[in-house]
């Protein structure tokens, strides 16, 4: 990309590129040279502009912002001195340093950033600058749905060094009986409902030609993969259409324990398929693949239960508002979660093809208001058993 598409705003919701580029190395510098290293500020004249609290997006193109070569200049310095720093520090003693959490709580911002910055380019105009392999086809045939049998499971996490304060503590919760949809929604159970319902409910990044729906996705615009997950959209489509289906969202405990639940052994692993970091095998991470993969196309990352794609492809929305667990304290700032609390947000889960596996995990929480669709958001179905179906 050119310096001229770097700092120009592409839209009003997200920030200048060169903007999250800063403010990655700037986050490096208060908490790994700074805090945890004691080192003297690299750039302490430009804190300002990029705390995230001071400015809102849509006002940072006016901010006198580091330019891409002195962005770019300033990120190297600051990652120069953060390696030195984690050469040398003691990982043990402060609750900041212990398992390296603070190298970990950057990294994952960095990715999350990362991630943000995938979402700026679908919303891009313009010739495609983005290019990567198209994600696996189906490898096995998916069902449905699947049964998730009543009962308490462990929720969160008290042991994943590098989790973050709204994944803690673990609590048991009991989850009654529910049938949840054995993958996530695809775009042609999504387009049946826009026909049936107007393009109103259209998801983000959609239209319509006389040979059917078309998605535009990073500047190319084709069919839509009717059994790939759809992507892009809201909240409030994610509950229209499972209403419209006769169903509903899942809530995020539901979500949860289809995720991480197994029923041979009763403990909740990490991730659906196991404890093991995610592998290619498992999931569509890392923009490796810049689109959903078809359903069925990760059958090694199915949970115990036979549910598919929980991790990568699409973040899911589910029906909770983003709440502390019990017993949680903010760590280490409050602004990261605890300020965020309440029902104005709504969590996803996941993860999605843009989603890097260090930020990525089975108690990983994601939130965003209700409305947001330039995120790479989809959904999966839930319902109750109707009467005697269980008998």
């Amino acid at each position: 990309m050119d310096d001229d598409d770097l700092v120009k705003q592409h839209s009003p919701l997200m920030s200048p590129l060169v903007w999250d580029l800063a403010h990655i190395g700037n986050q490096e510098e208060l908490w790994l040279v700074r805090d945890v290293g004691g080192r003297d500020p690299v750039r302490q004249d430009i804190d300002h502009l990029y705390d995230a609290f001071r400015h809102a997006r849509r006002d940072r193109p006016a901010l006198p912002l580091l330019g891409p070569a002195e962005a770019r200049a300033y990120v190297a310095t600051v990652r120069d001195k953060a390696l030195d720093v984690l050469d040398r520090v003691r990982l043990e003693g402060r609750r900041l340093t212990t398992d390296g959490f603070a190298f970990g709580m950057i990294v994952q911002h960095e990715q999350q950033h990362d991630e943000t910055m995938l979402a700026t380019h679908q919303l891009r105009a313009g010739a495609a600058v983005l290019a990567a392999p198209p994600p696996p086809g189906p490898a096995v045939p998916v069902g449905p749905e699947v049964l998730v049998p009543a009962g308490s499971f462990t929720m969160g996490t008290s042991t994943e060094a590098w989790a973050l304060d709204n994944e803690r503590p673990s609590h048991d919760v009991f989850v009654g009986d529910y049938l949840i949809d054995a993958a996530p929604v695809t775009n042609a159970e999504y387009a049946a409902f826009v026909d049936d319902r107007g393009p109103d409910v259209a998801p983000l990044h959609w239209t319509r030609d006389p040979s059917g729906w078309l998605a535009t996705t990073f500047g190319r615009t084709a069919p839509i993969v009717p059994d790939a997950p759809v992507v892009h959209v809201s909240w409030h489509q994610a509950t229209a259409y499972a209403a419209w289906a006769g169903r509903r969202l899942p809530t995020e405990a539901e979500w949860e324990k289809a995720a991480r639940w197994d029923p041979a052994t009763g403990r909740s692993r990490r991730y659906p398929w196991g404890d093991e970091d995610p592998g290619p095998e498992h999931a569509n991470l890392g923009q490796r693949h810049l689109a959903p993969a078809p359903v069925g196309a990760y059958p090694a990352g199915a949970s115990p239960l036979g549910v598919h794609q929980l991790i990568g492809d699409v973040w899911e929305w589910v029906s909770s508002d983003f709440t502390a667990y019990p017993g949680f304290t903010a760590f280490p700032y409050r602004e990261y979660s605890e300020v965020f609390f309440g029902p104005d947000y709504k969590v996803l889960r996941g993860g999605s093809f843009g989603t890097d596996a260090a930020a990525c995990r089975g108690t990983f929480r994601n939130w965003d208001y209700p409305i947001r669709r330039q995120i790479f958001s989809g959904f999966r179905t839930a319902r109750d058993p109707r009467p005697g179906e269980l008998a």
